[in-house]
């Protein structure tokens, strides 16, 4: 029987203004833990015996990176410096450090990585990727957004859409947006599993997208929008299988028909935890789409585990893009439940449980 092991990495680079302003004027009244490893293992403590798993710990980050910054390491915390991580492959780094913490510290017993961004699940694919072998393994992603589209051309449409939509949030004259390097980062880790040989596309499962482009944007002739909507024509030409938000709500015989499409013995399951945005869930770093509700999420995990049967193993699993900083938090009159329903998904997927 393999054991379950927990560790963590709990990296924050988002360079968004308003993630940076939260970091900025964060102070004592809220959270003082900035990494969603811990109280995530402590729901786990109170729902599954103690002799299925253990805590690894996690991996250290400079304080100017986590969610909730030192005081003394806030004269850091600016767009310019988290921009130039991401461009010089910071995020690849430390997707480098889970992928030797898997190799060298869990395998052969079964990863599960807590995490902030969502880069570093490419880092324990590619551990167990080459484990069980490439051609064995199939990667699931549970997510609003695809994560596969070049830095280059989404900062193309980024650009379409500041100049031509009067109530756009974007502005022409940022910096920020021109000259980025085709970084590995939470937009585009699957795009480099891919484009670097780790992945193959038959194999890669993306559930619950709420970026896939309209149809009239399929229409538009301007070469910025033609080559952002061309990563998704081409990821299913080469054989990937996309899922969107409407199809898990409005479709699910579809959804399930399109997971039996798996043909390898081995699964890694990545959830990040914007898939419930703004429905489900508060407490996740991106909330620019609602997600699916409390009910629907577990009805899909339920979905994803009935797929296969014995002839298809979960050999991994994470769960990522949680923000500490409103994780658990009040919200109106009730309270987040970002962190329990981790917790939950991970007693339905890893330990079999009932939730």
């Amino acid at each position: 029987m393999k054991k379950v092991i927990f560790f963590g990495c709990p990296l924050d680079c988002d360079e968004k203004h308003d993630a940076i302003q939260e970091k900025l004027n964060w102070n004592s009244i809220g959270p003082s833990v900035d990494d969603p490893l811990k109280p995530i293992a402590g729901m786990l403590a109170d729902a599954v015996a103690p002799d299925k798993w253990q805590i690894r710990g996690s991996i250290p980050v400079p304080g100017w990176l986590r969610p909730i910054p030192p005081i003394e390491e806030r004269a850091r915390v600016n767009v310019e410096h988290y921009v130039n991580f991401i461009d010089r492959n910071g995020c690849r780094e430390f997707a480098g450090a889970v992928e030797s913490m898997v190799k060298n510290e869990i395998l052969p017993d079964f990863p599960c990585l807590i995490a902030v961004d969502h880069a570093l699940s490419g880092g324990a694919y590619k551990a167990l990727a080459e484990h069980y072998g490439r051609s064995n393994l199939s990667l699931l992603v549970l997510d609003s957004h695809t994560d596969a589209v070049p830095m280059s051309r989404l900062a193309g449409a980024i650009l379409y859409d500041a100049a031509t939509n009067k109530g756009s949030i974007y502005d022409t004259n940022d910096p920020y947006l021109h000259q980025r390097s085709e970084s590995y980062n939470a937009s585009t880790f699957v795009h480099h599993l891919l484009d670097d040989g780790i992945l193959d596309p038959r194999d890669l499962y993306i559930i619950g997208i709420s970026d896939y482009p309209p149809k009239k944007a399929f229409r538009i002739d301007d070469p910025r929008i033609a080559e952002y909507v061309e990563v998704y024509s081409e990821l299913r030409r080469r054989g990937a299988t996309l899922i969107t938000r409407q199809d898990c709500q409005m479709q699910p015989t579809k959804v399930k028909s399109l997971l039996k499409k798996i043909q390898t013995p081995y699964a890694y399951l990545s959830i990040d935890m914007d898939i419930g945005a703004r429905n489900a869930v508060e407490g996740v770093r991106f909330k620019n789409w609602q997600g699916l509700g409390e009910k629907q999420i577990y009805r899909l995990a339920a979905m994803i585990g009935s797929i296969g049967g014995p002839d298809l193993e979960l050999v991994g699993l994470d769960i990522t893009e949680i923000n500490p900083r409103t994780a658990g938090q009040r919200v109106g009159a009730g309270t987040d439940q970002t962190y329990q329903i981790a917790a939950s998904l991970i007693t339905q997927m890893v330990f079999d449980l009932a939730v």
